[in-house]
């Protein structure tokens, strides 16, 4: 505590000015948790088979949101090339606290390429909410393939993801608060499909990248994803990322902060 003896208009005010959080504090990730150490999720069922995770149990139950004519909605699908669609409900409701404003299935999104407009597949589809299928059209089209284009020379042609929307808590925890995951507010991204795989494309692994020049793609990636996500997590960053690079929109405390590992 900092103890401060002001004057004011003849009166002596006694002021103690509470030290304030260290930059390291607000720097702790959201994603961290006590106990023994995480695992990475599975990979995404085209590379292997996934191992699904227990569900979380809460006794409340509510339905995820279905909002067929949002303006988002509207929006994204009035773009030529974006395939997307509303989520069907599910069959049952899903526990308190996994509730999806808005969500919606991404087959593929928009993006301009040397020769006109084209697409960005994302496999499997995510069933994502639509302001983070809105964030991840924005950072394909004006950063990702600019990207793959100035690497490589090839366009961006699919996304390798998993994730999307999955009622669970952060990195698997069986205790905790719930993963960004749980509200479709989170991507997980394994791969990034340079042209087409049957014409010699090249697949650029999040967890194994091949040679310097993959290296230093996957680090544009990731600086470029710290601008365009509230939270970036990735290889080097923990134990439960070590495979793919975990992207989400949840607001922080200021509109400008960022978490990027």
């Amino acid at each position: 505590m900092r103890r401060r003896w002001l004057i004011g208009r003849g009166c002596w005010v006694f002021v103690i000015v509470a030290a304030g959080l260290t930059g390291a504090e607000h720097a702790r990730s959201r994603e961290a948790q006590p106990g023994s150490a995480p695992r990475p999720p599975p990979r995404p069922a085209s590379l292997q088979t996934p191992v699904s995770a227990p569900p979380a149990t809460s006794p409340v139950e509510k339905p995820i949101v279905v909002t067929q004519d949002s303006a988002c909605m509207r929006m994204l699908a009035g773009v030529a090339g974006n395939r997307i669609r509303p989520a069907p409900s599910g069959a049952k409701p899903e526990p308190e606290g996994c509730r999806v404003d808005d969500p919606v299935v991404v087959e593929a999104l928009a993006v301009r390429t040397a020769d006109g407009p084209g697409q960005v597949r994302l496999l499997p589809p995510p069933t994502v909410s639509c302001e983070l299928a809105r964030a991840v059209s924005l950072w394909l089209d004006t950063s990702l393939q600019p990207l793959a284009r100035g690497a490589f020379g090839r366009e961006l042609t699919a996304l390798h993801v998993g994730g999307g929307h999955e009622c669970r808590r952060r990195n698997r925890q069986a205790q905790g608060q719930l993963s960004e995951h749980a509200t479709g507010k989170a991507l997980d991204i394994f791969s990034f499909q340079l042209g087409e795989e049957k014409q010699g494309g090249v697949a650029v692994s999040v967890e194994q990248p091949k040679g310097l020049e993959q290296s230093r793609f996957l680090d544009g990636v990731r600086q470029s994803a710290c601008g365009a996500f509230m939270t970036v997590l990735g290889p080097g960053s923990d134990a439960a990322h070590a495979n793919h690079l975990h992207v989400d929109i949840q607001q922080r405390r200021a509109a400008s902060s960022r978490f990027c590992q």
